[in-house]
Formats: structure tokens, sequence, C-alpha cells
């Protein structure tokens, strides 16, 4: 037995007792005539010492050579610590080493193994198994695994079953790239790795399994933003005899379990609020609503004077910032430059002050009289001491702006706090998005969603008037859930893709396993998906989702300790019938 106990184990009342560990070795600390050692497990830090009256000279010169991250096992007994250490569990005793056996010697490690360490995020990507040890990963993998069983437990004991789908599929279009396998058995052939199981969880509702979920792997080959990885994790779940309100009401309830679960939280509303009323409100479809802030429209207030920049946008909206007449020039000139810059794209942006004693100063006052300011200041909520920040333009693009802009002085000012939960649903979502590139529509969602009942025939004279049966849970200004009821009709889905543009050939090639299904008794059915690694970090308190992953990818999508992707040999290419054009 390679341990008695872990180095988090041991307390006062262990001693006397002779015990056996084995771990890292974390630093030691040599007086010559006495060695201490701290010894690592992922459960603590026990001290070991050594002691030139009580220990041999010979184990003394064997103490002094253990380096940084040996492997080492132990015996000794347990004795009580002259100088307590109330930092850690086990401050209170120390192992009077009596054997020592290293099991393993280690090169100096590139960045120090510890809480506050000296490495990059790139060099600890590239040794991920070293950065592992470090109490800050471990315990978000640890967390990581706490909220997983938890979503078991609770779907499991709804009556859930856990089904695995494959990952070697075909490629079909649900939005974004397919990662694709070459078949070597199939000359000519690929597979497609899943962007999602959406196909085949609908499949099984048509089998009967009325209530399938999966915490599964899920690919998608596209250009990666902020915080994105090419390979994901889902909380799958399809339920079949079901309308909307019974999926809100059950992953409602999988939501307030893990928060009082996992952080001890009790949440009772989940508000809910349509595409448009957030899109009007908040300029985005997953608003953060732990604060204020929201969107003023401000078009009738605003485009009645000289002022060329507002009379020629399609909206005009601004947001009252709390305390925020208090800025000085230089810190209002700050926020300009913020939405200029590229990611942001606005051209400008205008400011009105709202001073205590009732006054307003704004960077157009030569075009707008007090008594337009005041207009602004009611149309935005703003009050003494508030800054109103403007914004105007194409109502898409100036409603993204403002949205990030609004994102930014809620962190500025404390006001996202990692430790408040608000969730979110938003529901009404479009049918149907239109498509500049391509000039035609593209499922918002994906092909299989139903339209809100009654309105199948309203994609005849108005395609982007159509609502979606569709929904998303939002946490904290993150989607961390989004779903459907979805089209159970064969006629239904085939007049969906025409209105997709698919010709019904395409329809077969890429989705006639699922049509043909549909004739044999498909049940109605909808589902949602959680993104496991977002709704890990949100509850962790944190935004990085890739310090929840054991092994990420960076920004570029390569795993830099494996090195890959990376080419492959010449026979390799051959047996898959393949040639590079690169």
């Amino acid at each position: 037995m390679y341990r008695t106990h872990t180095c988090g184990e041991l307390r006062a009342i262990q001693i006397n007792q002779t015990v056996t560990l084995s771990g890292w070795v974390q630093k030691t600390r040599d007086k010559g005539f006495m060695i201490w050692v701290d010894l690592r497990d992922r459960y603590g830090i026990t001290q070991l010492i050594f002691d030139e009256d009580r220990t041999p000279a010979e184990m003394m010169e064997k103490a002094k050579t253990l380096g940084r991250e040996f492997v080492i096992q132990v015996t000794g007994k347990v004795i009580e610590r002259e100088s307590k250490n109330t930092a850690i569990p086990t401050g209170e005793i120390e192992i009077l080493v009596e054997t020592l056996t290293v099991l393993n010697q280690s090169l100096t490690p590139p960045f120090t193994i510890e809480d506050k360490t000296d490495g990059g995020e790139d060099l600890r990507m590239k040794y991920r198994y070293l950065d592992i040890r470090r109490n800050q990963v471990r315990s978000n993998l640890i967390f990581r695994h706490k909220v997983s069983m938890e979503v078991r437990k609770y779907l499991s004991d709804q009556g859930f079953v856990d089904v695995e789908t494959p990952y070697l599929i075909k490629s079909t279009p649900e939005g974004a790239r397919d990662f694709v396998v070459p078949s070597r058995m199939n000359e000519g052939q690929f597979y497609a790795l899943p962007q999602s199981p959406q196909t085949f969880k609908q499949l099984l509702m048509v089998g009967g399994m009325d209530k399938y979920f999966q915490i599964v792997k899920c690919f998608r080959d596209e250009d990666l933003r902020a915080d994105r990885q090419p390979e994901f994790t889902q909380i799958d779940c399809e339920m079949a005899f079901v309308e909307q309100e019974d999926i809100l009401n059950t992953f409602e309830g999988l939501t307030r379990h893990l928060l009082k679960e996992i952080k001890g939280v009790e949440i009772e509303k989940f508000p809910r609020m349509t595409y448009d009323e957030a899109m009007r409100r908040y300029g985005n479809d997953k608003p953060d609503i732990r604060f204020g802030m929201e969107f003023g429209e401000l078009n009738e207030v605003s485009q009645h004077k000289d002022f060329k920049v507002f009379n020629e946008a399609q909206l005009v909206i601004g947001i009252a910032v709390p305390g925020g007449a208090n800025y000085s020039r230089k810190e209002i000139d700050a926020l300009i430059d913020w939405v200029k810059r590229p990611q942001i794209g606005a051209l400008g942006m205008v400011y009105v002050k709202c001073n205590e004693d009732g006054t307003y100063k704004s960077s157009v006052d030569k075009f707008y009289t007090e008594e337009d300011l005041a207009k602004w200041a009611e149309k935005t909520g703003a009050k003494s001491g508030d800054l109103i920040c403007i914004l105007s333009g194409e109502t898409t693009k100036v409603r993204a702006q403002l949205s990030a802009l609004r994102m930014e002085l809620a962190s500025r000012l404390g006001f996202r706090k990692s430790n408040e939960f608000t969730p979110l649903w938003v529901i009404d979502f479009p049918l149907l998005e239109w498509d500049e590139e391509t000039e035609r529509y593209h499922a918002m969602h994906h092909p299989f969603t139903s339209p809100k009942p009654g309105q199948m025939e309203l994609l005849k004279t108005n395609p982007a008037g159509v609502k979606a049966n569709a929904y998303d849970l939002v946490l904290n200004g993150n989607e961390i859930g989004g779903g459907s009821i979805r089209i159970h009709d064969r006629e239904v889905q085939e007049k969906m893709f025409d209105y997709l543009g698919f010709t019904p050939e395409e329809a077969k090639a890429q989705f006639g396993f699922l049509m043909e299904a549909f004739q044999y008794g498909a049940p109605p059915h909808g589902g949602i998906a959680f993104g496991l690694d977002r709704l890990v970090a949100i509850l962790g308190g944190q935004e990085t989702i890739r310090d929840f992953i054991a092994f990420p990818k960076n920004n570029s999508g390569r795993d830099i300790m494996i090195d890959a992707p990376a080419p492959i040999d010449k026979d390799q290419l051959e047996e898959l019938h393949l040639k590079l054009n690169v």
C-alpha cells in the first residue's frame, strides 16, 4: 500500500500514530540540522520533518536531494507541530519521517506549482498536466464533477434515461462547419463529428424513449471568438408528449436544484421576456437583468433639431450610468474611444451630464435646449448625478454597440457580482433570419424548430414575422441553455425545408432518415441543451470556460500541449485516398 492516509487527512487526533503518505514535494526548507518538506496530493499538504537528532544520517542526506515535484513515499509518526499553521487543515501536526522512498524524480518544473504561479497562460497550457496540480485548476475540475453529478442525479430522479449517441455521423447543415473524418473503408466518403445530437434525440423520441438526456461532446469547426472551444460539452435533453410550458418547468427545476445544491442559493422567480422585448430594452437576446441601465429610445425627442447625426439615424438610444455625472472629460473621452474600437464599431458617442443642481451639460448643447435634455433624462430614467450615454445609427448595429457598452460599464461599476444569480427565459424568437450573403432566410435555431401554434401559414406572406416555439435560458447575461418544440409531422417538416431553400432532393439526401422516421408515428416532442462548460464557469464565479476544462484548446483551436492539429504521414493519406492541396 502506497499510503494509509491522504495529505489532507491527518489531524491532532492521529498524534502518535504511524502512517504512510505518498505525494509530490511542494517545497523543502533545509536548516542543516533539520529539514522540512511539504508533501502534496490533491487532498492537501502535510509537513514532513527530518531531524538530525532523531533521523539517521543516511536519511538526512537523502532528504537533502529531494527536489520540487519529486514523487515520494514516507512512513513515520504523527507528532504535534511546534509552529502551528492555521492556514491549512493539517497545520497542527507533522510527520517525523522513519522511512523515505523516492518513487520518481522530477525535472525542475517550468513554473511554480502554487496558487500564485509565475507561469503565463501559454506556458501553463503547454504543461497542462502540471497546471492541474495547482489548487485552482484542480478545484475547478472537481467543481465541474460535482455539477455534472448533480445534473445526472436530478434528471435521473425525474425519469430521464442517459442514452449515448454516435460521434461518427453524417454531415448536415446546422449552422456551423462540421469537422469531417475520412473513411478508409468507404473510399471518398466522410463522417462528420456532431455539432449536437439533434436528429438522434428526435429519433429516440420516435423510438419511445420519452425522457432522454446525455452529457455529450459536440464539435463545431468555426472561427473562434473569445472563450469558445472547437469541442464543447452539452447537457442534451429531449422529452415527448410535451408543450413549451412542460420544458420550461422541468428545466427551471434543474437550474433551481443546481443553484441550491452547488451554491446554496434558492431562486423562486424565473421571469420571462420575449425576444423583441429583450432587444428593445437591452440590445441583445441574453440580457443581464441583475442591474438596470435599460435602453431609452430617443428618436421622437431628438430628431427635431438640426443635429444631422441623429436625424439620419434609424435609431437613437441611450442609457443612464448611475453616478456618471462625476466622470471627468478624460474618462468620458476614454468611453468614446472604447465604443469606437473596431470590436464595437460605433462612430462616436453623445453624452449628457445630469448635474446635481438639476441642470444638464451635453456634448451637443448647441443643438438642444435644457428642456430637450430633460426629456432624454426622462426616457432613459436618468437621475441627478447620472451620465447619459447615447449612440445612434442602424438599428441592429447600434443596439449591439450600446449593449456592449452597458455590459462594460456594469463590470466597471461592480454591478456584475459573481455571487448573485438571476435567471431569465427569453421566448418567442423569430423562426427565420435573413442572410444578406446568400439572400435567403435561414433557421435562427435549426430547421427542426416548430413555429408558434397557428403561424405556419404566415410563412407565405410574412416570413420575418413568424415566431419560433423556441426558448433560451439566460443566467447573469449568459445563455446557458436553449431549445425548442420540434416539428414532428413529415408534411410540416417538408414545408419548412422548402421555405429554407432546400430542394426535395437536397432535403432527402440530408435528412431522409428523419423524414422516414416521422412516417412511423412520431410523437410531439421538444427539448433543450445546456452548455455545461459555460454553466460550470458561471456557477464557479468565473468568466473563462477554459479554467473548467481539463485539456482546453487555445484561441486558435490548437492543443499546444500535444501539438494538435498536426500533419499525418504519406502512408495514412494514401490509405484514406486523400491528396493535400496546401
